[in-house]
């Protein structure tokens, strides 16, 4: 990762919280929280993203505390696994440098009603298929698109303009957070090369570490609450990693210019100047929030047709339709973003606007914003490892609540830097590697493949066993990898 090592304080308040003192820096307005153990540890000093969290406790607004998920490591401005909440009417701002380029990068989890033993002797035709019939990889376009004068409805409508064209069904809204759509998107706030730039790009993973993995239920923590999610031991469940892509990618771009040059207009100095920022009610905060809505929406549009590519490629290998299969959506989740919630913050509830970045909303029992058939037990948390070890299923716990603003880590966090993964992989097949564990990958090519090597990772069993001991979530069931596709 980047080189200059972490050399501020860092005081142990238990075993799984670590805080930078406010007093490290005097343009700090709150102190710095982190999540992690002393193993953890070790690999997050290593790199800036400590840094990025002191300088995030310098933005105007910022409430309780800049903090920092087990799996952070460094990013642009902020880093990733941090996550801010900010309050509007104490000249709160917003900032894309703490929302990510991505935005709504995101995770979609499936069940199916196969099982290992029945899906082994299939699984390279399988794997092959989905390769086959879904788009990845930089710049790919695909079958699904919009015209300009569709592109507002799909900026407004997200996952529901999707299940309008036979993409998906209405059940899958209900198990998608915000049911795939944030209100207050404003097309007219984003500009035509976004559009462009997505048109063709709707059902298209991507690539960096946007991936699609079949995988099995190895292990299951809590049966009663895998029940509710209809996992048991044994049980396929297919996974996707992907967001907004360069139509996310060009809103954040257009708006990083314009906040640059409005944030000295309101007297606003940051550390970095990839935080840029301005207040939330400023009319450029408010044109970023139209705009960053529409990116939300458009990626759930994605994984909505994502997921239709994934039964049409199942039913093909199968020879039965998806329903058949028992394709059906447990949860979908944002990554990046920023969203309106509230907490109590000094004994007052507050109406907050929340940056997660590379940080997953993880709403406990009883929240109203779960859907139904889930409220009991908890909001589905996914948490992706890496593609040669494990992944996870969890419920959000009241600790996120009354700790973390409802959020917990998003996956397991780099080690490594995509060029120095390159590097480490030279000589080696990571193909054939995991292929010797039985996992079958296949990608647009090597040097995609070894960047994302198993070795570029914390070992997200680690990383999850924080945020389940600090009590911010709790563990339901893991899941290996049988294969993966790869940009």
């Amino acid at each position: 990762m980047n080189a200059r090592a972490w050399q501020g304080p860092l005081e142990k308040l238990d075993d799984y919280r670590w805080r930078i003192p406010q007093s490290y820096d005097r343009g700090m307005r709150v102190p710095g929280l982190i999540f992690a153990d002393e193993k953890l540890l070790k690999d997050i000093t290593r790199d800036e993203s400590l840094q990025q969290v002191a300088n995030v406790a310098h933005l105007p607004g910022i409430v309780t505390a800049s903090m920092a998920m087990p799996d952070i490591h460094w990013g642009y401005g902020a880093p990733i696994g941090g996550v801010a909440a900010m309050d509007p009417e104490a000249e709160g701002v917003i900032s894309p440098g703490m929302v990510g380029y991505d935005i709504n990068c995101g995770v979609r989890l499936m069940r199916t009603d196969l099982t290992e033993e029945e899906v082994r002797p299939k699984l390279r035709t399988l794997i092959a298929a989905l390769f086959n019939t879904i788009p990845c990889g930089v710049g790919m376009s695909g079958d699904i698109r919009f015209t300009v004068k569709e592109a507002p409805q799909v900026m407004t409508q997200g996952a529901h303009w999707a299940v309008a064209r036979g993409y998906g069904v209405v059940a899958d809204l209900e198990h998608t957070e915000s049911q795939g759509a944030l209100e207050g998107a404003d097309p007219e706030m984003v500009s035509e090369r976004a559009v462009q730039r997505g048109k063709d790009q709707l059902g298209t993973l991507g690539s960096g570490n946007h991936f699609l993995e079949v995988q099995v239920v190895e292990t299951v923590f809590d049966p009663d609450v895998a029940e509710v999610f209809g996992l048991r031991p044994g049980d396929v469940t297919v996974m996707m990693h992907s967001g907004s892509r360069g139509f996310g990618y060009q809103v954040c771009d257009d708006y990083l210019d314009v906040m640059e040059r409005a944030m000295r207009e309101y007297g606003i100095a940051v550390p970095d100047r990839q935080l840029a920022c301005v207040p939330i009610t400023s009319e450029e905060g408010q044109r970023y929030l139209g705009a960053i809505r529409c990116a939300a929406n458009f990626a759930w549009a994605n994984r909505q047709c994502l997921m239709h590519l994934v039964r049409r490629a199942f039913e093909q290998v199968f020879g039965k339709s998806w329903q058949q299969l028992g394709l059906q959506l447990i949860y979908d989740v944002a990554h990046n973003i920023a969203k309106f919630e509230r907490y109590p913050v000094d004994g007052k509830e507050r109406l907050l606007c929340v940056h997660r970045k590379g940080a997953t909303r993880a709403f406990p029992p009883g929240h109203p914003e779960i859907p139904e058939d889930y409220r009991s037990v908890g909001q589905p948390v996914i948490i992706p490892g890496d593609m040669g070890r494990y992944s996870y299923l969890l419920v959000g716990a009241q600790g996120a609540m009354e700790e973390t603003f409802g959020t917990v880590c998003h996956g397991a966090g780099r080690t490594m830097s995509r060029t120095a993964a390159v590097r480490e992989a030279a000589g080696r097949s990571i193909e054939q590697e995991l292929a010797g564990q039985g996992i079958v990958v296949m990608g647009r090519g090597r040097k995609g493949i070894a960047e994302e090597q198993p070795k570029a990772y914390k070992d997200v069993n680690d990383v999850v066993h924080v945020v389940h001991a600090a009590g911010l979530a709790k563990r339901v069931v893991r899941m290996r990898p049988l294969g993966v596709i790869k940009g």
